[in-house]
């Protein structure tokens, strides 16, 4: 039985978002929409008003990642539904559960180029989980319920809602259905009993196992059952960039981060390992470096819920279909089973594994001409605010460098944009996380490039008493680009310099949308200037640190060449030669 109501379908939106368990979104009214924002205003979900879309979009995506709730975000037709393109991919890419309501023009009208329209749904397809386009009130209710239902269970993933206006202005009876169950989706939660019982036979085996761990560990809850089997293997174990904090940080059997600017320890493992025990992980470029060439000599244990993952980079020897939570409850005991018949002894690995994190530690050179150093700010930052505080970063160098020298204990501590890599998505996604976990402590680690994208969020952050920390890491430049240009293109600065030091202030900026403004420009102020940020709690602050320009990250694997070739210096020479190795 359903519940029956008269409304109009405004007020079927609103009352499905409520019957779906929404307790915040993030949007900007517009003609197409504005049925939906009368029943918004006596709504109990609060609905946070940004300044741009695509902070909406982003701050969905934050809160979602910092609760492993659905996020949501709202948005008028045509350009407001066009600036959630960008957001809408993202979650995507990194598997986060997001619906995004949009305003559609009249039904009458969608295909005569109306003002104001756009085909979102066809626009939004390839990047989305699924679309839909609702032109009858009687349907908002169901297409909301399915849309969180898609977004949130299988692989999780951002799913549109466009809804014409007729429909949001037309009468209906409300009917929000109990159960949801779509034909042709049935997200398959538990793996097959022989794979689970070949994959525990391939791991007895294995003299040089790695537990190789992706962002799918975070969403499917499985951090606990992660570290037990991490014990029970005593296998090393490495996170992606999307997975740190799926498992300590501090925890003896950690190599680090695998990938273009992972440890030497993590990506030469990875290399030289006879066994990956891939979990929620999905063979990414930046992980593999050269296909063809990663871990050569390894065969593949694929654990993931998404059978279009399994094979599509990398053939599996076994795959593990399912919720990754439940397929490491499955593999535990027959795991135990088949080490009471043959444990195999991998200490030899074990020595030289670990011998490669001691020899190949990270660490940063300071600046020689007294400037500060950006992995120093990042790092005093972490070791100043803890491992219980959340960290949401950019995309370029202080991204990177942000995974590398901030400590990750737990799940969700850790949030950027991964797969897209987009640059303006920390103020907006740290806003979200901010009201997901208005208790703890969000520090934004921004570049100054990324920061001129989407600073205006922090009005928003001011009007709605959304304190969040914003350390600006400022080296006048596009800073990762700038690499690539140093290190390929014959130091030839091609349209990244940026001028941030002189325009704008950040700390004026910062004190004129209502947030405060400090400054950092040197080494021994670093500290204090952190503790000053960290006092503040009944506003935004927004540090400009002056860091020195030239800081590279290391080490790092250039794009389409082999992970053997990773390089720990400006000279390009691999760090291994055929005769080490």
């Amino acid at each position: 039985m359903s519940e029956s109501i008269k409304m109009t379908g405004a007020s079927a939106l609103v009352k499905a978002l409520e019957a779906s368990g929404v307790d915040v979104m993030f949007g900007i009214p517009g003609g197409a929409i504005l049925p939906a924002y009368d029943p918004i205003f006596d709504s109990k979900i609060r609905h946070i008003l940004v300044r741009h879309e695509q902070g909406a979009g982003h701050a969905a995506t934050g809160y979602a990642q910092a609760t492993g709730r659905t996020g949501v975000c709202i948005a008028t037709s045509g350009p407001g539904a066009t600036n959630l393109v960008t957001p809408l991919a993202d979650a995507q890419m990194d598997s986060v559960p997001m619906v995004a309501i949009t305003g559609q023009v009249a039904s009458g009208a969608i295909g005569t180029d109306a003002f104001q329209e756009a085909d979102i749904r066809g626009i939004t397809m390839p990047i989305t989980k699924h679309s839909f386009l609702v032109t009858k009130p009687e349907d908002i209710a169901r297409s909301v319920a399915e849309a969180f239902h898609i977004a949130s269970t299988g692989r999780p993933g951002a799913v549109l809602v466009d809804i014409a206006k007729d429909a949001l202005q037309m009468q209906t009876e409300f009917n929000f259905p109990k159960n949801i169950d779509l034909g042709g989706y049935k997200p398959k939660l538990e793996a097959a009993p022989e794979a689970i019982r070949d994959a525990a036979a391939l791991i007895a085996q294995s003299k040089a196992p790695v537990l190789y761990v992706g962002g799918g560990a975070i969403k499917a809850e499985a951090h606990r059952e992660l570290l037990k089997l991490a014990e029970l293997t005593g296998a090393p174990v490495v996170t992606t960039l999307m997975a740190r904090g799926a498992f300590p940080d501090s925890h003896p059997q950690h190599l680090g981060m695998p990938g273009m600017h992972g440890t030497v320890a993590a990506v030469t493992a990875l290399q030289k390992a006879d066994l990956l025990i891939t979990l929620g992980a999905r063979f990414d470029d930046r992980v593999t470096g050269k296909l063809s060439t990663f871990a050569p000599g390894a065969k593949i244990i694929h654990a993931d819920i998404d059978p279009a993952e399994i094979g599509k980079n990398r053939r599996a020897d076994v795959a593990l279909i399912g919720d990754l939570k439940l397929t490491i409850d499955a593999l535990i005991p027959a795991l135990k089973s088949e080490f009471k018949k043959n444990q195999p002894d991998i200490s030899a690995w074990l020595t030289q594994a670990y011998g490669w994190r001691k020899r190949f530690p990270l660490g940063y050179d300071h600046p020689t001409d007294g400037s500060v150093s950006p992995q120093y700010v990042i790092e005093r930052i972490g070791k100043m605010s803890g491992p219980d505080a959340i960290y949401v970063a950019g995309v370029g160098q202080h991204q990177m460098w942000a995974s590398q020298f901030i400590s990750y204990e737990k799940p969700r501590t850790w949030l950027n944009s991964g797969g897209l890599g987009t640059m303006g998505y920390a103020v907006p996604a740290a806003m979200g996380a901010k009201v997901g976990a208005p208790d703890t402590t969000v520090w934004a680690i921004d570049g100054d490039g990324c920061f001129q994208m989407t600073n205006q969020e922090l009005v928003t952050c001011a009007l709605n008493n959304i304190p969040i920390k914003v350390a600006v890491i400022n080296n006048e430049s596009l800073g990762m680009v700038r690499q690539w240009q140093t290190l390929f293109y014959n130091e030839r600065y091609s349209n990244t310099e940026l001028h941030s030091k002189r325009i704008p202030d950040f700390a004026k900026l910062a004190d004129a949308m209502g947030c405060v403004g400090l400054t950092c420009d040197s080494t021994k102020d670093v500290d204090k200037i952190i503790a000053q940020a960290m006092e503040i709690n009944d506003r935004p602050v927004v540090v400009d640190f002056s860091v020195h320009r030239d800081a590279m990250v290391w080490p790092m694997v250039a794009a389409g060449t082999s992970n053997d070739d990773i390089v720990n210096a400006r000279s390009l020479a691999p760090i291994w030669d055929s005769q080490e190795l």
